[in-house]
């Protein structure tokens, strides 16, 4: 009655009872299932940070932690683990407290040879359709997780570069600034290259603990470090014939870079602790968000290996250079992400679409995505104006309308009268917009400062900002309160 996974499922038991222990350890090997015990809730949470594990048996009634205590914490280690819960003293509403809790089955003491084995039989059938979903999912064509959106014309000359490298072998690096859309753009050419019905497998270099990135890209075999119970399929194999894309290459240290570029120039390695050679066809696709050259010259990174991934160069630009497609992305992140919550419509008015025209966007597209999040979630009216947008969009934005009548500091730049309207100096047009946000940004918060005399609490109130913020922000840019 095993699992159809591809290894024996390994089944952990929590109880304080050795008896209970013993009887269900010899019911579940003799079907050949693999046994781990522990005597109470510490030792088995240890047991599961340490191994695999498919299923939990978990007592209800023990010493120290007890089960429902024991059932929180291993929801939050791994949400889809399957936990039966076992009891001699149990009623319908303990059964029902349990279920609603996230417990997968009740099996009441003493238990049953053949209740225990159908469902550990149904709970790891679930489980492994959770799995097998979760993989349709992500092989199903979706567009908004391949597409690169924007109409701008850098956008539209990248998707020309990418539409042309993706049909071909090249291995290609991805530069750009964090949340520009780098592992998007990796889909975008997986999607339409030959390799489309293999696998993309994502490795997030910077993710992985030094001591375990080898294990994780190469495989190991069994015993070949402590709590190497199994042998491990690593990255590398997983991506044969499809596509591996390695991101945050540049957070790589210089030694792990030396045996992935052999890896790269052989397609060929041993898994950790192992001595057969395996083989294997990949694509390479690399992203980082650091400058490489920069890096080689500091000796951070690999000459070699960088000229070896960067057959085929494509750069992401920022958000801020091409801010004809800000509006375009915030009606579909609108649009998408009411569907996906069933969150009712709401719009952003002209004065809120001016104000994210303006502000620079400095977390780039991830940015603009989970700003247009969180004012779904907060705001409650249909519309969204500039008045309710955060301080930190709101400050730039304000230099279109600044009051009219001039105010100006030394050194720094003022706002004057043309034509009977507010207008601005030409020093400020002639800034960048980094320095004409400073710049005006601090002339506000003094001049606020002096309205409100000095006290910060009235003034956070007065111009809608939070005061520990408020704060802050004085202090970074040196005005004292």
């Amino acid at each position: 009655m095993q699992s159809f996974s591809s290894r024996p499922s390994k089944i952990l038991i929590v109880d304080d009872e050795k008896d209970i222990r013993f009887s269900l350890r010899g019911i579940l090997e003799d079907e050949g299932y693999a046994v781990l015990e522990a005597e109470n809730g510490e030792a088995g949470l240890e047991l599961l940070r340490r191994n695999d594990v498919s299923l939990v048996f978990l007592d209800i009634w023990m010493p120290g932690m007890d089960g429902p205590q024991a059932l929180e914490r291993i929801r939050a280690l791994n949400p889809q683990l399957p936990v039966l819960m076992i009891s001699g003293h149990a009623t319908i509403e303990t059964a029902v407290s349990a279920i609603r809790s996230g417990a997968h089955d009740f099996i009441e003491k003493p238990l049953s040879l053949e209740k225990v084995l159908i469902s550990v039989a149904r709970a790891l059938e679930f489980k492994d359709l959770q799995l097998e979903n979760q993989v349709l999912r992500l092989s199903l064509p979706d567009r908004r997780r391949e597409e690169l959106l924007g109409e701008s014309p850098p956008m539209l000359a990248l998707r020309k570069l990418m539409d042309r490298v993706a049909p071909l072998d090249t291995w290609v690096l991805i530069t750009g600034e964090n949340g520009t859309g780098k592992e998007i753009a990796s889909r975008h050419i997986h999607s339409r290259s030959p390799r489309v019905g293999r696998p993309l497998v994502a490795v997030n270099c910077a993710a992985i603990p030094e001591e375990l990135i080898e294990s994780e890209l190469f495989g190991h075999e069994k015993g070949a470090f402590t709590g190497a119970e199994n042998a491990r399929q690593g990255k590398f194999e997983l991506a044969h014939q499809g596509t591996l894309f390695l991101d945050e290459i540049g957070d790589m240290s210089v030694k792990t870079q030396a045996k992935i570029l052999r890896i790269l120039q052989e397609q060929s390695f041993e898994r950790v602790g192992g001595g057969k050679t395996i083989r294997v066809d990949v694509r390479v696709m690399a992203a980082t968000n650091k400058n490489l050259e920069q890096a080689i010259a500091r000796g951070e990174f690999r000459e070699d290996l960088y000229y070896r991934l960067r057959v085929f160069p494509l750069h992401l630009p920022p958000l801020r250079d091409r801010g004809e497609d800000i509006l375009l992305m915030l009606d579909y992140f609108t649009e998408t992400l009411q569907k996906d919550y069933a969150l009712k419509p709401v719009r952003f008015d002209s004065s809120a679409r001016r104000a994210l025209l303006a502000y620079a966007w400095p977390g780039n597209v991830r940015e603009l995505r989970n700003f247009v999040e969180r004012m779904l979630i907060m705001h409650s009216g249909e519309e969204v104006s500039a008045a309710v947008l955060p301080p930190e969009i709101t400050g730039c934005a304000a230099v279109a309308v600044y009051p009219e009548k001039t105010r100006g500091r030394e050194g720094g730049f003022s706002a004057v009268q043309v034509g009977g309207a507010a207008g601005l100096a030409p020093e400020l047009l002639a800034a960048d917009f980094k320095t004409a946000c400073s710049d005006f940004e601090i002339l506000y918060l003094k001049e606020k400062l002096r309205e409100f005399g000095g006290n910060v609490s009235r003034m956070a109130e007065g111009i809608k900002m939070e005061r520990s913020h408020l704060h802050r922000k004085l202090k970074t840019l040196g005005i004292k309160d």
